[in-house]
């Protein structure tokens, strides 16, 4: 059947609309037709208030005369979150059988049966116990939309697929369960709900977030203040990804070529030292990405131009035994190269010291050295260059040697 359009010409002066984008709005608008819509609540960590949030949006709705059925909420023991379901009607669970336990997953036929407005569906990354249709919550999620009833849903910034190595990269940890990211782009809503990591800290301290013993563990694994401001960054730079498409889709159907003063352009500097190529090549994928301008300048400074490239180190202990010695170590080597613009920085938190090479990796400098009992009693460190590449253990002069002829190489 062919595609009509009934729009009105465009003003005499304005760009007339791109009739190839109109034709496939028009297409997508009439396979939509019928369909539920899909609002996500986004966080970036458990905790933040997406549960909370949608709940309390629902609580508007049913005030307002909507039919509102919550299908599955987790609610963590969390007080605040459970008075919230207060006058809802919840959808009973489904109990399936499983290795002499009877698990409770969602209703997926019973929702269908009951064909509500809106469907309350906590946690869409959840994998389906054994015996379900689907194995996967947004699997479900999916033939509830296609029956033209709206879902509801909460996800956080880990359990989208494309991020999945990436927030590996920070926390430390693979996260198993995963969304793919086609169903959070084709989203007919995101809702972000953001809150600081000092506030989510509070929150965990408080009990609001998990009980007191998982808190406990929490806070002492992926509740670091680092990798919750990683994690809100990613979820941040997601949404503002999300919202760019659709501000693109929205200019390539009405033929608007010029790039509208809404979002930032990018400049790249450089300085005629190594790796400047990389960061241009870096500046211009990411140009590509956000349909912006870029320009790259070239930085003459007069008084660096004799100077090499400065060299970073960091220097960490295993213990509080060594705290000392790292000390020793960074000022010997500060003293080794007082004109060469060498940094180093110690590192004597009480952290694992798998965290805190981990967290200094992130970093990308050319050295970390640590330094643990034999070190100590040998005057040596151990070190890694940039990588994670182990150069083994040798002595503090010998590593001093390394750097000269590094800093010599790059001059």
């Amino acid at each position: 059947m062919p595609i009509s359009s009934s729009a009105e010409p465009a003003p005499p002066g304005l760009p007339r609309p791109d009739p190839d984008a109109l034709v496939a709005r028009l297409r997508h608008e009439r396979a939509q037709e019928g369909r539920g819509k899909l609002r996500i609540y986004f966080g970036s960590n458990a905790g933040v208030g997406k549960t909370y949030a949608m709940l309390a949006a629902a609580q508007r709705e049913r005030q307002g005369g909507r039919e509102v059925l919550v299908g599955l909420v987790e609610t963590h023991g969390r007080k605040e979150t459970a008075q919230q379901l207060h006058g809802l009607e919840q959808l009973p669970l489904r109990e399936l059988p499983h290795q002499g336990r009877t698990l409770r997953e969602f209703d997926l036929d019973a929702a269908l049966a009951r064909r509500p407005r809106v469907l309350l569906l906590d946690e869409l990354a959840h994998s389906n116990a054994p015996g379900s249709r689907h194995p996967k919550r947004w699997q479900d999620v999916q033939e509830l939309l296609d029956a033209g009833i709206d879902v509801w849903t909460t996800i956080n910034v880990q359990h989208l697929e494309s991020l999945n190595d990436v927030v590996g990269g920070i926390v430390g940890i693979t996260v198993r369960e995963t969304v793919p990211d086609q169903i959070f782009d084709d989203a007919d809503e995101v809702i972000v709900v953001d809150i600081s990591p000092d506030e989510l800290l509070r929150r965990l301290k408080d009990g609001k977030v998990y009980m007191l013993e998982q808190a406990e563990r929490a806070s002492r694994n992926f509740f670091r203040r680092g990798n919750l401001l990683a994690l809100r960054e990613l979820a941040l730079r997601r949404t503002a990804d999300r919202v760019d498409e659709d501000m693109r889709d929205y200019r390539r159907e009405r033929s608007i070529g010029t790039v509208w003063p809404a979002r930032e352009r990018l400049l790249v500097a450089v300085a005629g030292r190594a790796g400047d190529d990389a960061l241009v090549r870096q500046v211009a994928r990411m140009a590509r990405r956000l349909d912006a301008d870029w320009m790259v300048v070239y930085v003459d400074a007069p008084q660096r131009q004799h100077r090499p490239r400065s060299v970073q180190a960091a220097v960490l202990n295993i213990t509080d035994a060594q705290a000392d010695y790292v000390r020793e170590v960074a000022q010997k080597l500060q003293k080794a190269f007082p004109n060469q613009g060498l940094r180093v920085a110690t590192d004597l938190r009480n952290e694992k010291i798998t965290y805190k090479i981990r967290e200094h990796s992130l970093q990308k400098l050319p050295y970390i050295l640590v330094a643990g009992d034999k070190e100590k009693a040998a005057g040596a460190v151990a070190v890694r260059a940039r990588g994670n590449k182990d150069l083994g253990v040798m002595s503090v002069d010998a590593f001093i040697e390394l750097v000269a002829k590094d800093i010599a190489a790059k001059a």
